[in-house]
């Protein structure tokens, strides 16, 4: 058994010394110094507005990949994911799978349809689509969402390093919330994306120097894999089907499937870079490259959980009161197992804050983005000049209001299941009415605005009943530790009191929760949803009321009047080409379908009985192309622009 010697020797808070702080100091003028550098280099650009937000839609496939990984891999990851596996088990690890279904779903079905418009916001299309409503309302909820999002994001860890390490509080939430808006100011999308990739290579180096630490004090990885397995810890066979399990084989695959692809399909944050690759091939090949991104960071923040289980399986810091909150603990054992290399702790809190930096400067980006297409743009007709500088202002006041959100993260609980309970909240019936516009042709405005408003009722509804009415131990299934050798001390505090000192085996890793179950009112059950569920919980409102409303509204009688290249040719794909084309044709709820090998014709034919249906006759209809296949408007390829010529 190995020697926790440090829970005995030491009797003082360790703290950072002068090279920690410069290891992190020298993160945040690296980063600032690359938002300076395309801020000279860009200075005479004339690509405006859309090279300062959209980086020119010219990034190359392996950073725009890079910064898609990191982008919503930030500090939740870094300090939740090692805490969730040692408080719950590998469960979480099947995430790594979800990912790839995600990359498939969103490269098949959102990618192709965002190309073929050239939009530079996510939810142009939604009035394209639908209507102007429709589109502010999407836009309004999103950006509600990513300023709560980032609040956690900024404060957090902040507050975890401040609790353990004596990290200034305040002096982090200002300088993390700080930087990035300077450098995202001065250097735009392009400064995001090529920070994102220094980011990214520092926060793989955090987690591998404590997996190397960890292995080296307990004789390697495997041994520390074996200790886990002994405890339990190595799981991944829960295949429940109660809705309240918080992490089983269902909620993971429907739920995470949901929650990832409201993030990597539609939000503004994610959608933006795979439009600033140079095609729609190139960012679907980001898409996939940022899979394996993803399985890389995801695993090394389980193995550091594995690794933090391994290092206190026969004391738990957590039960003992040495930390406060279940985010403390991978800093904690930072300070415990890599003092006495200098330099090192200030390597991982570059590490956490490399996440913070990377989901702040996506999310302030994307906000300025969508505020100037969505808002600005469509009321004014000023020159690119003065949308750019217009941009550059909304950077820093969404940076700043960023930064006065963070006070309200504490009241949150636990970072992970809070973050990803904001994302599916609102990001659930984002995905819902995206769904209904791309893949069903007779949902309407009516059914959209509705649909997007009762989901958003709904999922937050059963947020706020979640946090009233918290699911019971036996669904949260926190497991147990055997404390039976704890010390009397944390590794730097005098004797603790006697109540926190004595061993305890699974009381001291429950949550509280109402201690009569009958006090608790029927609809209880229902709030006890497993946080993944929330934002399924959302889209299914969305989607369900969307169709019954646009059904009742005359969509069905409409739906051949949606103009083909705004939906999904989803059944003409060729993985259902198995399927007879009458049982497609159905599936497509009857209207003609428009596969990869776009048929003209076909188009022609349809256009001219639609026109016909509402009394015009179109003479011609006509697509046109330069050399290379590439439609002139300088869209996609796959793009086709149609200029009907109707009599005068």
């Amino acid at each position: 058994m190995y020697q926790i010697y440090s829970k005995i020797t030491m009797t003082e808070k360790r703290t950072f010394g002068a090279a920690d702080y410069a290891v992190f100091g020298g993160m945040l003028a690296i980063s600032a110094a690359v938002g300076i550098f395309y801020a000279i280099k860009d200075r005479r650009s004339r690509a405006g507005t859309e090279g300062y937000l959209m980086a020119g839609r010219s990034m190359n496939v392996i950073p725009v990949a890079l910064s898609l990984t990191v982008s919503f891999m930030s500090a939740i990851t870094i300090l939740g994911t090692p805490a969730e596996v040692y408080l719950y088990g590998t469960m979480y690890w099947w995430f790594v799978v979800v990912f790839l279904i995600v990359a498939v779903v969103t490269s098949q079905i959102y990618i192709p349809t965002f190309y073929r418009l050239g939009i530079s916001s996510t939810y142009e299309y939604l009035e394209m689509r639908f209507s102007r409503p429709v589109r502010i309302l999407a836009t309004v909820s999103y950006i509600i969402q990513n300023i709560m999002y980032i609040g956690i994001v900024i404060y957090a860890p902040a507050l975890a390093l401040n609790e353990v390490t004596g990290f200034n509080l305040w002096g982090a939430v200002f300088s993390t919330g700080l930087v990035c808006t300077f450098y995202t100011t001065l250097g735009g999308l392009k400064a995001v994306i090529w920070t994102d990739v220094f980011q990214a290579m520092v926060m793989c180096a955090g987690f591998i120097a404590v997996i190397i630490r960890g292995s080296v004090l307990h004789g390697g990885f495997g041994e520390i894999w074996d200790t886990c397995a002994e405890a339990g810890r190595i799981d991944f066979v829960h295949f429940e089907t109660d809705y309240r399990i918080r992490n089983t084989f269902w909620s993971i695959f429907v739920g995470g499937t949901t929650l990832w692809t409201a993030v990597y399909a539609v939000s503004q944050s994610q959608v933006q870079r795979y439009l600033c690759c140079k095609s729609a091939k190139q960012g679907s090949c980001a898409l996939f490259l940022n899979v394996f991104g993803l399985f890389v960071i995801i695993s090394l923040a389980c193995m550091a959980g594995l690794v933090l289980f391994a290092h206190y399986s026969t004391c738990d810091p957590f039960g003992q009161g040495c930390v406060g909150a279940s985010d403390q603990l991978l800093p904690y054992l930072v300070m415990d197992i890599l003092y006495d290399y200098p330099g090192v702790p200030g390597l991982f809190v570059a590490c956490v804050f490399s996440g913070s930096l990377s989901t702040v400067s996506s999310g302030i980006n994307a906000m300025a983005t969508v505020t100037i297409e969505d808002f600005i743009r469509p009321c004014t007709k000023w020159s690119e000049n003065k949308y750019t500088w217009m941009s550059k202002g909304l950077v820093l006041i969404y940076g700043l209001a960023c930064i006065g959100m963070a006070a309200l993260a504490s009241t949150l609980g636990e970072v992970l299941q809070a973050a990803l309970s904001i994302l599916g909240l609102v990001g659930g019936p984002l995905v819902g009415v995206f769904t209904l516009g791309m893949l069903m042709p007779f949902s309407n405005s009516f059914g959209a605005f509705f649909g997007l408003i009762i989901g958003l009722v709904m999922s937050t509804w059963a947020y706020v009943g979640g946090r009233i009415y918290p699911p019971g131990n036996e669904f949260v299934r926190r497991l147990p530790f055997n404390d039976t050798t704890c010390a009397s001390t944390c590794y730097w505090e005098e004797p603790l009191n006697a109540s926190l000192a004595t061993p305890a085996v699974t009381a001291t890793a429950l949550p509280t929760t109402t201690s009569v179950a009958e006090e608790d009112p029927a609809i209880a059950d229902l709030y006890a949803m497993s946080y993944l569920y929330l934002g399924t919980f959302g889209m299914l409102g969305t989607i369900i009321s969307g169709v019954i409303i646009s059904l009742a509204t005359c969509g069905w009688r409409n739906r051949h009047n949606v103009d083909p290249k705004l939906m999904s040719p989803f059944f003409d794909h060729w993985i259902f080409k198995w399927v007879p084309e009458k049982a497609r044709h159905i599936l497509r709820c009857c209207v003609p379908g428009r596969d990869d090998e776009y048929d003209l014709e076909t188009e022609k034919a349809h256009s001219m009985s639609t026109f016909a249906e509402i009394g015009l006759s179109p003479i011609s209809l006509s697509v046109k192309y330069d050399s290379d296949g590439k439609a002139l408007n300088g869209q996609d390829p796959e793009f086709h622009t149609n200029e009907m010529k109707l009599p005068p």
